[in-house]
């Protein structure tokens, strides 16, 4: 089934992770039909492997059969970690801005609690941390 997207992008926002509305620009696409995109889901490898998601997907009530559903989740989960990633760097290259190193040698970054933390709850995730 082929979706028209221009209709699409017409009609379709979604609400990101602070709260405001983006509207969904599909016609900036390059204009490849949703069954083209889910077909070379069958050639993707993603991060995580299906059989982990199906398992999540599963504990959560969430059942089916068909393997593109079990892929393109996986690849928004995918997204959805490197997006947690991405902003905990920033917080660690902003926290380090005001530390100046002696010497040229090279920037190495560790990912620390102290800058993820932030960055969950920008995802409204609460990081306890264990005694």
């Amino acid at each position: 089934m082929d979706i028209d997207s221009q209709s699409l992008a017409t009609s379709s926002t979604r609400s990101t992770h602070n709260g405001s509305s983006l509207a969904l620009s599909l016609s900036k696409t390059t204009g490849q039909p949703l069954s083209e995109f889910v077909s070379k889901l069958e050639g993707h490898t993603p991060t995580i492997p299906d059989p982990i998601v199906s398992d999540y997907m599963h504990s959560a009530g969430f059942q089916t059969a068909d393997p593109q559903v079990v892929r393109l989740i996986s690849i928004a989960a995918q997204k959805f970690i490197s997006d947690i990633a991405n902003d905990a760097l920033q917080h660690c290259k902003m926290r380090g801005a005001g530390q100046s190193r002696k010497g040229t040698e090279d920037k190495r970054y560790v990912l620390t609690n102290e800058d993820l933390k932030p960055a969950l709850m920008e995802y409204g995730i609460n990081v306890k941390k264990g005694d």
